[in-house]
């Protein structure tokens, strides 16, 4: 049986810090300020996926308060729920993102994202979509105060599981 799941993520931006967006590191003035490494996009699929098996959400599963996850990788996190997903009898069917941010241009990482996200999640770079837009200077993304990110993930139950009682 098939099920959808969609995720959000925002991350505000601040001088002098990494940018991680979709696994990749991009060179910039500014990076998200953020617990772990701040990958926005990577952190919205992460909810979409588990929003699709009902497994709650990334500060349920990675909260910011446990040191554990201080400055981790987000792809990481990514691994870690693709496992929580087999282990529910789910695999991925394809992925969706949007990264909207003003500076810096995304497109030319793009395939690199898609690479590295597809990598984690086990499937192929075809079952991932990472799309950039910009707010035409709207708001907080138009204004380089921060990134946001939506994720929409279709996941299908490959094996049944025994029903909990």
């Amino acid at each position: 049986m098939p099920r959808i799941g969609h995720g959000y993520d925002v991350h505000a931006l601040d001088e002098g810090l990494p940018l991680v967006l979709g696994g990749v590191r991009i060179p910039h003035r500014k990076g998200c300020v953020a617990h772990s490494d701040g990958d926005v996009p990577v952190h919205a699929l992460c909810d979409a996926l588990l929003g699709a098996v009902a497994l709650g959400d990334i500060g349920v599963h990675f909260p910011d308060s446990d040191p554990r996850y201080r400055g981790i990788d987000s792809l990481e996190l990514l691994r870690h729920v693709a496992g929580l997903l087999g282990r529910e009898g789910y695999s991925v069917c394809n992925v969706d993102l949007t990264i909207a941010a003003e500076q810096p241009r995304i497109g030319p990482y793009v395939d690199l994202m898609r690479e590295r996200i597809a990598s984690a999640l086990g499937v192929g770079v075809g079952e991932v979509s990472v799309k950039a837009t910009t707010t035409e200077r709207l708001g907080f993304v138009g204004r380089e105060e921060g990134i946001a990110a939506w994720a929409v993930a279709l996941v299908e139950r490959q094996t049944p599981v025994a029903e909990k009682i």
